[in-house]
């Protein structure tokens, strides 16, 4: 199923796309998928991001050619930080560059949206504790990046986090699936999360080995080689199979 938040007669809802049609979720869908209302149009709803997590987790250099890329030595943990969610926009909307000068890349991610409570989740009982996946551009200031020797203040701007188009909780094999970034419809990101050098289940087992994980939370894990800067003007795509396609324009702040 493909979950999203969306906004309608003012309120925000959970809901499940149907073609051309919402599904309402009134319980949620972190207790099961149980549409219990009527369906609504679409075109009558604004779609808001498929996530509101109250935790967004985020790995660093889990792509084995993207460390290569950046001449760093492969991680023997994951490398984690976390990111402001108030950074998450939807797909569609526009991502504003904090500055004209710095060099603002792109990230194509596939994320983690936990359904289930846990902490101290084995990697084997990880899919158990798992809603579904959704695409994510983790936008990335390198010059703050560089000056801080930290991650959280170069990725947390707002708009830096679009997130999307839904959350796919069908079966997809996403640790063996295809990922790539277009640019102004270049592509710049090829690859495939087979190439992590740690896998969706290990990750969920580390950072659930550190802090409980709550139903919405999102784990961001990492992106392949090829990323780099964007300009105001761009059109900035990622696709990830078995889920869809996140689009976003990018503006000047």
């Amino acid at each position: 199923m493909r979950v999203t938040r969306y906004e309608h007669t003012g309120m925000a809802h959970w809901g499940v796309i149907e073609g051309d049609r919402l599904l309402p979720l009134p319980d949620g869908p972190f207790d099961g998928l149980k549409p219990g209302a009527r369906p609504v149009d679409v075109a009558d709803c604004r779609l808001l991001a498929p996530v509101a997590p109250g935790k967004l987790v985020c790995v660093g250099l889990n792509y084995r050619l993207h460390a290569i890329e950046t001449k760093s030595d492969i991680p023997e943990l994951p490398v984690l930080f976390m990111c402001s969610p108030e950074a998450i926009i939807p797909d569609g909307a526009t991502i504003l560059l904090d500055s004209a000068t710095d060099r603002i890349d792109f990230e194509a991610e596939i994320g983690i949206v936990i359904g289930r409570r846990g902490r101290n989740i084995s990697a084997g009982d990880a899919a158990a504790h798992i809603l579904g996946y959704t695409c994510v551009n983790d936008v990335s200031n390198r010059n703050m990046q560089r000056q801080d020797g930290q991650w959280t203040r170069a990725k947390s701007f707002d708009t830096y986090k679009p997130v999307g188009p839904w959350i796919e909780t069908g079966p997809i094999d996403a640790e063996h699936a295809a990922i790539r970034l277009t640019q102004n419809g270049i592509v710049r990101q090829s690859s495939n999360t087979a190439d992590m050098i740690f896998p969706i289940r290990d990750i969920v087992a580390f950072v659930s080995g550190i802090m409980t994980l709550e139903p919405g939370d999102l784990i961001i894990t990492g992106t392949p080689e090829g990323v780099g800067p964007m300009a105001a003007g761009d059109t900035v795509e990622i696709d990830i199979e078995g889920i869809g396609t996140l689009r976003n324009q990018v503006a000047l702040a």
